[in-house]
C-alpha cells in the first residue's frame, strides 16, 4: 500500500513541508530509511541523520528548527513519537483487515459460533461451543478450548492456548506461545510429605483493549477467576497466578511475576524481573522498580518502592547512599581504635 504525505498528514493532523505528492509503501528508522520510506525524528540524539537521510517522509515534531537543507517531504506534528506511533497502528489495522477467511486443515467444532469477517488460519482448533466475534484474527496453532469467548476486533498470535471456560474481550491483541487458563499452582501438603493436587475450576477473564506479549501464562483460578483488566499492558515472558487481579491500564514488564490471589491496583507500573508475594494488595498508581521483590502489601497509592525485600525508594536512595560511605566509616572506626588503644597505653604507663 502507498500513501502520499498529503494524505498521511490528514492522517496524523499534521503540516506537510515540501512534496505533497511524495508516497511511501514502508517504514524505516531515520538512520536507515532509503527512499520510498517513512521516517521520523522525536530524539534530538538522531538530529544530524535528518540531513542525510534517505527516507521520503519524515514526521518531526512542530517546534523543531532546521539546521540544514532536508532533502526529504517533512510532516510537522504536536508530538512526532505519538504521531508515528499512530501511524504505525492504523497501518496494522489496515493490514489486519484484508485478512478473512477459514484456511485449511483446521477443525471448527459443529457448535462452535462464528462472528463476521473472521480470520482463522491453517492449524487452529476451536472447541465445543465457543464464541467468536466478528473480525477475529486466530493465527496457525491456535487453540481455543470449549466455552470459550472471545469478543470483537481481537487479535491471537501463532500458538496462542485458551484453555476452557476462559473469556476474552474486544480489541485485545495476545502474541505467540502465550497460555491463557492452564491449571494453577495449587498443591496440598500432605502427612507423607506429598502433595495433593487441588483442581483448578476457575477461569481467566480478560477485559478490552488488553494487549499480552509473547510466551506469557496467565493461570486459571481455582474457584472464581483471575482477571485482567481493561487496557492493561504484560509484556513477555510474565506469569500470573491463579486468582490474581490486574488493575486497569497496569503495566507490567519481562519476566515478571504475580503469585496467587495478589489484586495489583490500577495504573500501576511494575518493572522487569520483580516478584510480588501471593494474597497481597497493590495500591493504585505504585511504582515497582525492576527486579524488586514485594513481600508486603503496598496501601499507600502512588508509592515507589525498590529493592528485595522491596521498600519506599528514597528511603533505598538514602541507604545506598549510606552504604557507599561504609569503607571510609570502617577506616575511621579502626583509626578511632588505634587512637582508643594509643591513650589507654599512655594512661598505664603514666
Amino acid at each position: 500500500m502507498q500513501f502520499t504525505a498529503a494524505q498521511i498528514a490528514l492522517l496524523i493532523n499534521g503540516q506537510v513541508e515540501g512534496d505533497a505528492t511524495v508516497a511511501v509503501s514502508s517504514f524505516g528508522k531515520i538512520e536507515e530509511a532509503k527512499a520510498g520510506q517513512l521516517s521520523f525524528l522525536a530524539n534530538l540524539k538522531y538530529e544530524d541523520f535528518l540531513y542525510q537521510t534517505q527516507a521520503s517522509i519524515v514526521i518531526i515534531n512542530q517546534n523543531q528548527v532546521l539546521k540544514q537543507p532536508v532533502n526529504a517531504t517533512l510532516i510537522r506534528v504536536d508530538d512526532a513519537y505519538a504521531a508515528f506511533a499512530a501511524l504505525l497502528s492504523k497501518y496494522q489495522q489496515l493490514v489486519s483487515e484484508q485478512l478473512t477467511g477459514i484456511e485449511q486443515p483446521s477443525y471448527i467444532a459443529p457448535t462452535a459460533q462464528l462472528g463476521d469477517n473472521i480470520y482463522i488460519a491453517a492449524f487452529v482448533y476451536i472447541g465445543k461451543h465457543a464464541k467468536i466475534g466478528n473480525k477475529v484474527k486466530l493465527f496457525p496453532g491456535v487453540v481455543i478450548g470449549d466455552n470459550v469467548t472471545i469478543d470483537d476486533n481481537t487479535i491471537l498470535h501463532a500458538g496462542v492456548k485458551v484453555y476452557n471456560n476462559c473469556q476474552i474481550g474486544k480489541n485485545v491483541t495476545i502474541h505467540a506461545g502465550t497460555v491463557i487458563g492452564g491449571d494453577g499452582f495449587g498443591f496440598a501438603p500432605l502427612n507423607d510429605g506429598s502433595y495433593k493436587k487441588v483442581p483448578q475450576m476457575g477461569n481467566v477473564i480478560i477485559e478490552d483493549n488488553v494487549e499480552i506479549g509473547s510466551n506469557a501464562t496467565i493461570d486459571r483460578a481455582t474457584i472464581g477467576s483471575t482477571i485482567i483488566r481493561s487496557g492493561a499492558k504484560l509484556d513477555n515472558l510474565i506469569q500470573i497466578a491463579h486468582n490474581v487481579e490486574i488493575g486497569q491500564h497496569t503495566v507490567i514488564a519481562a519476566q515478571a511475576g504475580v503469585s496467587g490471589s495478589t489484586k495489583v491496583g490500577n495504573h500501576v507500573m511494575v518493572g522487569g524481573q520483580a516478584g510480588i508475594v501471593g494474597h497481597l494488595t497493590i495500591a493504585d498508581g505504585s511504582k515497582i522498580n525492576a527486579q524488586s521483590g514485594v513481600s508486603k502489601s503496598i496501601k499507600q497509592p502512588n508509592s515507589i518502592v525498590t529493592g528485595s525485600p522491596a521498600f519506599e525508594y528514597t528511603a533505598a536512595l538514602r541507604s545506598q547512599a549510606a552504604s557507599r560511605k561504609l569503607p571510609i566509616l570502617e577506616k575511621r572506626v579502626m583509626e578511632l581504635e588505634k587512637l582508643v588503644q594509643q591513650l589507654l597505653a599512655e594512661r598505664v604507663t603514666s
